[in-house]
């Protein structure tokens, strides 16, 4: 079972439109898919139609009440569920800051569904809180959806500190699989620099301790197409929406990458730290890896 977090702490840039999609298209390629929102707005639980309701098993219930995931999955289309989320979600890192093992509640709630899947995609919400860490100590890989913007890639470089900072300290197997970039237009000299950049910069850390040293930019490119911003609003994926629409073709395009790509685990480079108890949350001055290069981009501003 591959488990892919689909991860941007900047909003908009299609991270929710990417994992319905994805999901969609990887289950149309027989796959069996599990989509799951972690984000308290709900925005994966919306497209496919379910209101978030209390009443209904969500992650909350998974993460706070200790509901076993199989009861808190529905099923939503063909070879694909959806773990839903809830309101509730936003009040799940006060509730849990008592627990011990907070951090990898969701990795441990995983094993109960270890062989019902092919792939689960986690949705992460926009911000780089214990949700998203739960996310990345759960998952062996990371995809980043990015508008080709030159501050959208400092957003990635401090992504990349985070995705750092869990793979030493506590899941050794997380790699960065690769940046999708969204909201594509190959015309714009923008476009084109803001990839070269990118380029340079994944080279650069090619044969390094790091893990997105074996990191990709996708050739499955994200066209701007306005079928993919009404198919939310039908509780529909692009592909039952618009599927002979560019959007349908790009995320079949993807999903095929996706599929095909080595399924191997990276080499562990370097053992976790022990687990202070505290969350892992980026940005704490006194991080190690506050002063470490690879992780931060060529400002570009």
């Amino acid at each position: 079972m591959r488990v892919i977090a689909v991860m941007n702490q900047k909003g908009g840039v299609g991270k929710t439109t990417t994992t319905v999609n994805l999901g969609a298209a990887l289950a149309e390629l027989g796959k069996r898919v599990c989509l799951i929102d972690m984000d308290p707005q709900a925005h994966l639980t919306i497209n496919y139609g379910i209101e978030p309701d209390q009443k209904l098993p969500s992650l909350y219930d998974v993460l706070v009440e200790e509901t076993p995931l199989p009861q808190a999955v529905h099923r939503v289309g063909e070879n694909i569920s959806l773990v839903p989320s809830s309101i509730d979600l936003a009040a799940a890192e006060i509730e849990l800051v008592s627990v011990i093992g907070r951090e990898s509640l969701l990795k441990h709630r995983l094993d109960d569904a270890r062989n019902d899947f092919d792939y689960v995609l986690l949705d992460c919400p926009p911000s780089l809180g214990l949700l998203t860490i739960n996310a990345l100590a759960a998952a062996g890989e990371v995809l980043i959806p990015m508008q080709p913007h030159f501050l959208a890639m400092q957003g990635v470089a401090k992504l990349l500190e985070t995705v750092h900072l869990v793979h030493r300290r506590m899941n050794p197997r997380l790699k960065v699989s690769g940046i999708v970039l969204t909201m594509f237009d190959s015309q714009t000299k923008l476009t084109s620099e803001v990839v070269a950049e990118l380029r340079s910069f994944l080279d650069s850390a090619a044969g390094k301790p790091l893990p997105w040293s074996g990191a990709q930019i996708f050739k499955s490119k994200i066209r701007r197409n306005i079928k993919l911003a009404e198919c939310p609003s039908f509780g529909q994926t692009i592909l039952t929406y618009g599927p002979g629409s560019h959007g349908a073709a790009d995320y079949r395009a993807l999903a095929g990458e996706v599929d095909g790509m080595s399924r191997e685990s990276p080499p562990v480079i370097e053992k976790p730290v022990a687990s202070t108890g505290n969350p892992v949350v980026a940005g704490n001055p006194n991080d190690e890896t506050r002063n470490q290069n690879e992780t931060r981009m060529t400002n570009v501003e």
